[in-house]
Formats: C-alpha cells, structure tokens, sequence
C-alpha cells in the first residue's frame, strides 16, 4: 500500500463537541462534501476550506491532516 493522507475529522469534531451538521453550517461546505472528506475520499482540499476547518475546529492543519505510512503485512 502507498502512503495517504489521514483525515482526523471525526476526533476533533468529538473533542469539540460539534456535530457535522454545525459545522458545515459554520464554514459553509455542504454535508456531502464534508462527508466525503470524513471518510478521507477527498482527492484535494482548498486552502481556504482547510483554513474555514481550522478556524471552526481551532486547531492547526496538522492536527486535521496527518501523514500515513501503511506498515507491511
């Protein structure tokens, strides 16, 4: 398997307390869109939608995006 980029979303909507449902309301990206970068199917991310994520979220683009390195076997 080749490398990826995870998608920690759901970790910080939990440590938030948000529901998906308010913040798409508050950065203005529908559901389905939101959805599909959740389950970390996004092919790419605007950089103004990852600085809406993380004015929302109040964290940093890391602690949205990570680095994976799938381990063999």
């Amino acid at each position: 398997m080749e490398p990826y980029i995870k998608v920690n979303l759901d970790l910080l909507l939990v440590q938030r307390k948000m529901s998906l449902t308010e913040l798409s309301e508050i950065v203005g990206v529908t559901m389905a869109n939101l959805s599909i970068l959740k389950r970390g199917k996004a092919k790419a991310i605007r950089f103004s939608t990852l600085l809406a994520l993380c004015s929302a979220l109040d964290c940093q683009p890391g602690d949205l995006l990570e680095y994976e390195i799938p381990s063999a076997g």
